[in-house]
This record gives C-alpha cells, sequence and structure tokens, in this order.
C-alpha cells in the first residue's frame, strides 16, 4: 500500500529515542523528510544531539530520506516555537505533527509535590497543546490540510498502580484534547488522531518493566511486551493518506489491554 509520505515533512517530538525513533525510521521508510526533535538540558548535563544526529544518519542510510535533528524542550513554549521554525527553513512547513515526547517520573499521589505535579502536565499535555496549536494555525492560514497523531496511553484509561497518577491523568487529557481538536479542525481538512501504546520496550519503561515483568505481562492477553516498531506502524497509518476518514480516534496499540 502506498501511504503517499514521500516528500512529507513531519516533525517527530522526543524523536531520537524509544518510540520516537521507530516512528521516525517508519515515516522516513515512506518516503518523508523527517525533523527529529531531541531534549537538551545542559544544565542538568543532558544532551540527546548525539542520537538525534545518528538517528539522522541511519535514516538518511537506509531510505534515503532528508532528516534534521532539532533540539527542544516540549516543557519550553519557546522551545516549541523553534522547533518549527528551524524545521520550516529546512523543509518547509510540516505536513505531519507527531506528539511523542513525554515523561514518565514515579512517585505515588501522597508523595508528590505540586511542582511535580505540573512538570508532568506541561511536558505531557501542554506541550503538544502548544504543539498542535501552531501547527493548525499554520495550516489553516495556508488553506492546507494536515495531520496530527498524538501518543497517549493505556493508562488513560486505566489509570496506574506504580506510582505514575501525574502520567495517566496527563495522557487522559491528551485524549480529550485529540477529540477535542479533531472536532474543531475536521472542516480545514485537518486530521487528529491517537495512538494509545501498552507497554514497550524503551528506555523511558525499562527498569519500571524489568520490575513489575510478571505483573505486566499478566495484564497483557498477548503476553509479551511490544517492540515499538509495532506501535510505530499504526502512527506511520495514521499520519498517512490511508486514514483519509479516519479522526478524532484513538487507537488500541496494547497487545489487548484496553480491547475498547
Amino acid at each position: 500500500m502506498d501511504l503517499q509520505l514521500t516528500n512529507k515533512v513531519a516533525l517527530v517530538t522526543g524523536g531520537s529515542r524509544g518510540l520516537g525513533r521507530a516512528i521516525c525510521l517508519g515515516l522516513a521508510a515512506e518516503g518523508a523528510r523527517v525533523a527529529v526533535n531531541y531534549y537538551r538540558d545542559l544544565a542538568r548535563g543532558i544532551d540527546l544531539v548525539d542520537e538525534a544526529t545518528d538517528l539522522a544518519r541511519e535514516i538518511k542510510q537506509r531510505h534515503g530520506s532528508d532528516a534534521l535533528p532539532v533540539p527542544g524542550d516540549m516543557g519550553k513554549p519557546s522551545d516549541i516555537l523553534q522547533m518549527f521554525r528551524l524545521t520550516e527553513t529546512a523543509f518547509g512547513p510540516p505536513d505531519v505533527l507527531v506528539n511523542n515526547a513525554g515523561v514518565w517520573p514515579t512517585g505515588f499521589v501522597k508523595d508528590t509535590t505540586e511542582a511535580q505535579w505540573n512538570s508532568v502536565q506541561q511536558v505531557n499535555l501542554t506541550g503538544p497543546f502548544i504543539a498542535s496549536r501552531e501547527a493548525v494555525r499554520r495550516w489553516i492560514d495556508a488553506g492546507r490540510g494536515g495531520r496530527i497523531v498524538n501518543i497517549t496511553s493505556q493508562a488513560a484509561f486505566h489509570g496506574s498502580t506504580t506510582g505514575h497518577a501525574h502520567y495517566a491523568a496527563s495522557k487522559a487529557g491528551l485524549v480529550a484534547l485529540t477529540v477535542s481538536l479533531a472536532r474543531e479542525v475536521a472542516q480545514y481538512g485537518i486530521h487528529v488522531n491517537a495512538v494509545a501504546p501498552g507497554f514497550m520496550l524503551t528506555e523511558m519503561a525499562r527498569d519500571a518493566i524489568d520490575q513489575h515483568k510478571e505483573q505486566y505481562l499478566a495484564r497483557i492477553p498477548l503476553r509479551r511486551v511490544a517492540d515499538p516498531a509495532e506501535v510505530a506502524n499504526v502512527v506511520v497509518f495514521l499520519a498517512s493518506d490511508a486514514a483519509s476518514y479516519m479522526t478524532g480516534a484513538t487507537v488500541d496499540a496494547t497487545g489487548g489491554m484496553l480491547m475498547r
């Protein structure tokens, strides 16, 4: 099936590792030009530029598609605006926005401070809101359509039992944002959908999966944790013209945890 993504421009937040990396590779395999957003916080000694640069090089070598590392913290509105500017300068305006970046700290509600709560909401919910706002403003002003794919979670529907209530709440909010925004912008030819992954073998979740493996596997009818590429395939589909009659949907990619 031709997904008609050749030469489309895709901006993937949190694209340098984990699910984001798999999404970037999946989009590039279909011919898209990819802006690979990565996180940088020099004050804390965190800089994923090498990962993003290596991925951009791999995309070029494996798929012949253009890729650009784009720094930006989804918790900072100014960084999000800069991500769009850098993408537009290199490739032109994005056709696809994938809101994938997120944080997953551990802390039960009784131990969570307001600052910790707000930090999770800022990255996981407010960041996608700002990025989506910037995308739809551009598309509406230009009189063109576009596609947004939000990465939510099964926790948006099931909640958390392992100290991730702030994460679950942010992802539930993202589901509601997906539906509301889809209703607002459908008339402009803009499609907004979401994917709800279950447990994946990513850097963010690996320690928790190792610590609670049997507990997690017992909740998955397929009895295994996903490879990120399996979830990325769903994202790429929603980013494409093959999903032309879908908007406001949250697709279950949980190995059967949701079945909704």
